[in-house]
């Protein structure tokens, strides 16, 4: 069983590697002619007879097999004939998705914002970035652009409904489990309570602490990451596993995400932040105690620039307009907003209201360490304690009050202005790979002749050096300096051991000092370690079925007939009790009340409906 739930779990991994970079254009559409597999599937499917049992394919990777299998076997007790098609990797697997070669795939999806527009948008919006089957249903577009223009305490009732028809009523996707996230930590090196485990959220370095507080500036912190090749280290170019946490603690937000996935200014470049009534207009008061670092003689040095308004519009003009750069992969996260601007006139503050019905200045001014007596545009003028400030309001093109989750992200990492432009000096539409430099390549920072470290960081950490084993940073020397949020370990080495359970070796022995997902197999040699503590919390990943419906799978009795036979009791129990039962993708974050019931008489009633509508 150990076994089983160790396949598992590596598909959480590269299936939540999919979920991360839901934001590239990734669906192939089949038009005209039919590949060779999707012939042989609806011949297949053309040559059932009436009243036979109905057969239908089950795409899995085979990591997840077991899972596979007891999804088999709830079906074919419910009278179907299930072939189970295993695929040995994730680029066999998609190949097979995109071509529609198979009727009902298990899939994951992981929501790393935080927010449920992120699990509904791309999935389900007709057009949506991974939306395969497809679901093409304008109510269901409906509700989730009604959600999106909706606060928390509204939008609940909103997606309620959602669920109901999505699942209920139309069975576009069948429900099975979400699990659980993750880390271990030496405790007798690390302050075990500084190592945050964060539901949606990267890993944040800037508040790990050793226990022996001596070693700050003389010891490197010490971890691991399997991916050696780095996407990207512009954030708005990747949002996978090679770089996540790395742009996380890289570059600073406007916004982050508590572990909890609350929206908060708490360790960002904002003091505070506020949302107009009219759910449109969100509003920034930047702190003035961050400079951008950069690296010189493989040091991080204070590069005397300040993080400004000037490089938030810039970035985040960017961030939206997917032609800022090439293979931009995350432009689809932040397409909401209309316009970002510095405010300069001090009334406008004063006359809006906020949500709250404090005007915008007040809430504002809530955390901020003057009165704010003067705007300015000019980022070298700003002087907080003598109360001038620069304020940065975002506007989108609709009510949307769930862009604060992707201005969290770090896709809306604040870059250097002066320093992208003067690097990234190639034409987009003719870019070439070979002989142009862009911002934020992995080999500006890999030792050798390629070296050329053009990077300049607005958060905590700066990488310094590459190479095939591992890749050095260090903090951030003019990053919050003397409040909460300044880095506490000057030095972090982040070594790539691929295997997992050479990773875990590596953190029992000592080479390592924390382990970010540890597989559930391995759980017992972590908590009867003495020298180790797990962290472990719920996750946002959620592992459901997709049925293609450019096939027999149309019929929506069919896809009735097979939710109504998943009795997620007895996927549950495959991982020993951490997992949790969910109705959609929005079950972690969103407590609508809905659940599915497996339900025998439903199946028998779905099944005599398909039969009678195939006559």
């Amino acid at each position: 069983m150990k076994k089983a739930i160790a396949l598992v779990m590596s598909l959480v991994f590269a299936m939540s590697l999919a979920a991360c970079s839901g934001n590239v254009k990734t669906k192939d559409e089949v038009k005209g002619t039919d590949t060779p597999a999707q012939t042989e599937q609806k011949q297949d499917t053309a040559q059932q007879p009436a009243g036979a049992k109905p057969k239908i394919t089950l795409l899995s990777m085979s990591s997840n097999e077991k899972a596979a299998n007891i999804v088999r076997d709830q079906l074919t007790k419910n009278g179907f004939d299930v072939t189970v098609n295993l695929q040995p990797d994730y680029s066999s697997y998609k190949s097979l998705i995109d071509s529609h070669s198979y009727d009902v795939a298990l899939s994951s999806w992981t929501t790393v914002t935080g927010n449920p527009d992120y699990a509904v948008r791309s999935l389900f919006k007709t057009g949506g970035d991974y939306n395969n089957n497809p679901v093409e249903d304008p109510k269901v577009d409906e509700y989730i652009e009604k959600a999106a223009s909706e606060t928390p305490d509204k939008y609940v009732e909103t997606y309620k409904e959602f669920e109901q028809y999505l699942v209920g009523e139309k069975a576009y996707i069948a429900p099975l489990y979400s699990s659980i996230k993750t880390q271990a930590v030496n405790k007798e090196i690390l302050k075990a309570d500084s190592v945050a485990l964060s539901k949606s959220r990267s890993q944040i370095w800037e508040k790990i602490d050793f226990v022996d507080e001596s070693k700050r500036e003389t010891e490197p912190m010490i971890t691991s990451q399997a991916i050696s090749e780095l996407t990207s280290l512009d954030p708005i170019k990747g949002n996978d596993g090679s770089i996540n946490i790395i742009n996380t603690n890289m570059y600073v937000r406007l916004v982050n995400l508590t572990n909890d996935d609350q929206v908060v200014s708490d360790g960002s470049l904002s003091y505070e932040h506020a949302i107009k009534d009219n759910n449109q207009d969100f509003y920034f008061v930047l702190r003035d105690d961050i400079n951008f670092s950069k690296v010189e003689d493989f040091k991080a040095v204070d590069s005397g620039v300040r993080v400004g308004g000037e490089d938030v519009v810039f970035a985040l003009d960017r961030a939206k307009n997917k032609d800022s750069v090439p293979n931009h992969r995350t432009y689809s996260l932040h397409e909401s907003m209309d316009t970002i601007t510095i405010v300069t006139d001090l009334a406008e503050l004063e006359s809006s209201k906020s949500a709250s019905g404090k005007s915008v200045k007040e809430t504002l001014e809530t955390k901020t360490p003057s009165a704010i007596t003067s705007l300015t545009a000019d980022k070298t003028a700003v002087d907080n304690a003598a109360g001038v400030y620069q304020v940065v309001k975002v506007t989108t093109k609709n009510p949307f009050p769930q862009v604060l989750n992707y201005l969290a992200h770090q896709s809306a990492g604040i870059v250097s202005k002066d320093q992208v432009e003067a690097i990234n000096t190639y034409d987009v539409a003719t870019y070439d790979v070979q002989k142009d430099v862009a911002y934020g390549d992995q080999a500006a920072i890999t030792e050798g002749a390629t070296y050329n470290n053009t990077l300049m960081c607005s958060g905590p950490y700066i990488a310094t050096l590459k190479n095939d084993y591992q890749v050095t940073f260090q903090k951030n020397p003019a990053y919050m300096k003397g409040t909460e949020w300044e880095p506490k370990i000057t030095n972090y080495t982040m070594k790539f051991i691929k295997d997992p359970d050479s990773a875990l070796s590596a953190l029992r022995s000592g080479e390592i000092y924390m382990l970010y997902s540890v597989p559930e197999a391995k759980f017992d040699l972590v908590t009867n370690d003495p020298k180790l503590v797990l962290q472990e919390m719920p996750s946002n990943a959620v592992f459901y079925m997709n049925f293609n419906q450019k096939g027999q799978m149309a019929s929506e009795n069919l896809r009735k007939a097979v939710v109504y036979s998943i009795n997620q009791d007895e996927l549950i129990s495959v991982f020993l009790g951490r997992a949790y039962k969910t109705y959609s993708t929005l079950s972690t974050m969103v407590q609508t009340g809905n659940e599915l019931v497996a339900d025998s008489a439903k199946v028998q009633e779905a099944l005599a409906a398909w039969a009678a509508e195939a006559k």
